[in-house]
């Protein structure tokens, strides 16, 4: 037997900003900071958006619920960044209608109207449509809804594919020189000749070391385990584990309109199309006090997704129907709120150390929402460690691939006319998850058989090979659930080809 000893240990030398964390909250404090010009090194246990944020119900939204636990500042400043990031990412953020219909037994149609008004004005709202009043007996959005619903209301938010937005901040943040190690776990942290020194190791057990000036723990739901496991440090705060479960179906309605349900318990189920011809049902909204990164949907939950859709939809789908499920560990500030769905989305820091000691930031809390603007807050809780950092930047700078200069359907048209002998389903994958990078992706391609081996669904080598090279992708997971939603549309014998030849 062949037994590999790793090497001696990597130096990385010092860094402004070490990062531990790659999730939502990691990438865009990462790419903020390199873009300010600070030396940043970030590092994640799996890969990235592996935990939390590829499992969130993939919207972009202020969040209409959180208007009924008075959460103004933190539904206008969702408002606020709905807009920011639309701009800065059209190609995986866009917008998305949302039929409420209306359940006198859970909410008012009053209270609906006066938060519908807030919604629509709150955030100073510039590229979505208003909200307005269905009839549901003659619009064509009643078709799937069962006869004793015939009126409901309608209203703007965002879709966002989470995981590839994880992505375009950290590809952002590796061409302002950041350095990114996916896979790499935190060991050890402490404080040694006024900096941190922090100890990772990489999935091949090879120890690195960087001294960094300040170091951020953005580990999400295992923000405490880094604190009192690596760091060593007790906190003040403390997160809340909430689970939230999706379904994924066929979908069952025409339109491209989604569906937000009320349901007796007060909670609120999102009914989104996904993939074209699938429909992404969630979420549930529970305590979980396992570990985070064992978390699994169970049969009640799924029972009660089910539930939901049979009380307001003609023909809603069946357990047989499900084609995937998955679960995410919210890591919310524990605000001690006793239901679930009222715990705070907001976010809070905790700064350890004085001035005259390296700072370590705790994030606690957040959304996908708000992330570009948890970043920049954070890089304002560092300040008085580093003065002569450069003012917030990312406002009005777009994502990778982001820069299409237009609507779309008008860069789609462009791609298209570019490459007129590739299937137009082939194009427009590529241009709704690379943006202008499509083009860098493609390069000299004419014809499908340009693009190597064909794996199945709109999946080919070359795509593969560039995820490897420049998006950290490394097993199976990494291509077809995170980077790409490919695993959705290949059978479990294309799946396992795939994966016996990376």
């Amino acid at each position: 037997m062949t037994v590999t000893v790793p090497g001696p240990a990597r130096d990385h030398g010092l860094v402004d900003i070490a990062i531990i964390g790659g999730g939502i909250n990691g990438a865009g404090i990462a790419r903020d900071a390199a873009g300010r010009g600070l030396r940043v090194l970030l590092c994640e246990k799996d890969d990235f958006a592996e935990g939390t944020s590829s499992r969130s119900g993939k919207l972009v939204h202020g969040g209409l619920r959180y208007l009924e636990y008075y959460e103004f500042r933190l539904v206008r400043e969702a408002l606020i960044e709905r807009e920011v990031l639309l701009a800065s990412a059209p190609h995986i953020i866009w917008p998305m209608r949302f039929v409420l219909p209306h359940s006198p037994e859970q909410r008012s149609a009053w209270l609906i109207r006066t938060g519908l008004f807030l919604y629509d004005h709150l955030g100073g709202r510039k590229r979505l449509a208003a909200s307005r009043g269905l009839d549901l007996s003659h619009a064509p959005e009643g078709a799937p809804l069962r006869a004793e619903f015939r009126r409901a209301f309608e209203y703007s938010d965002c879709w966002v594919d989470d995981a590839r937005l994880v992505i375009l901040n950290l590809i952002d943040a590796a061409r302002n020189g950041a350095t990114i190690l996916p896979r790499t776990r935190a060991v050890q942290a402490r404080r040694e000749d006024g900096m941190w020194l922090l100890e990772v190791q990489s999935d091949d057990g090879r120890t690195q070391v960087v001294r960094s000036r300040a170091l951020v723990n953005a580990a999400g739901p295992w923000v405490r385990d880094v604190l009192q496991g690596i760091v060593g440090l007790n906190s003040a705060h403390n997160v809340r584990l909430v689970k939230g479960s999706h379904i994924v179906v066929p979908k069952f309605w025409s339109g491209p309109q989604a569906y937000l349900l009320q349901n007796a318990d007060g909670r609120v189920i999102f009914v989104n199309p996904y993939e074209d011809d699938l429909a992404l049902i969630g979420t549930t909204d529970i305590p979980y006090r396992g570990k985070a990164e064992d978390v699994t949907i169970d049969k009640g939950e799924t029972d009660y997704l089910l539930q939901v859709l049979g009380r307001y939809f003609r023909t809603p789908p069946q357990e047989s129907e499900i084609v995937h499920a998955f679960s995410g560990v919210r890591p919310l500030y524990d605000d001690s709120a006793e239901n679930p769905s009222a715990v705070t989305r907001d976010y809070v820091f905790e700064v350890h150390g004085a001035h005259d000691a390296p700072p370590l930031l705790s994030i606690f809390g957040g959304k996908i929402t708000t992330y570009r603007k948890l970043a920049e807050q954070a890089l304002q809780r560092l300040v008085p460690w580093f003065p002569a950092m450069s003012s917030a930047w990312t406002a009005d700078r777009p994502l990778p691939g982001g820069d299409i200069g237009g609507s779309f359907d008008d860069f789609l048209g462009g791609l298209a006319r570019d490459y007129p002998d590739l299937p137009r389903r082939l194009i427009h994958h590529y241009a709704r998850l690379y943006g202008t990078r499509a083009r860098d992706l493609l390069g000299s391609t004419r014809i499908a058989a340009d693009l190597g081996r064909h794996f199945g669904g709109d999946f080919y080598e070359r795509e593969a090979n560039w995820l490897r090279e420049t998006e950290w992708a490394r097993r199976a997971a990494d291509f077809l659930d995170r980077r790409t939603k490919h695993g959705l549309h290949l059978t479990p014998a294309q799946r396992d080809a795939f994966e016996s030849c990376i």
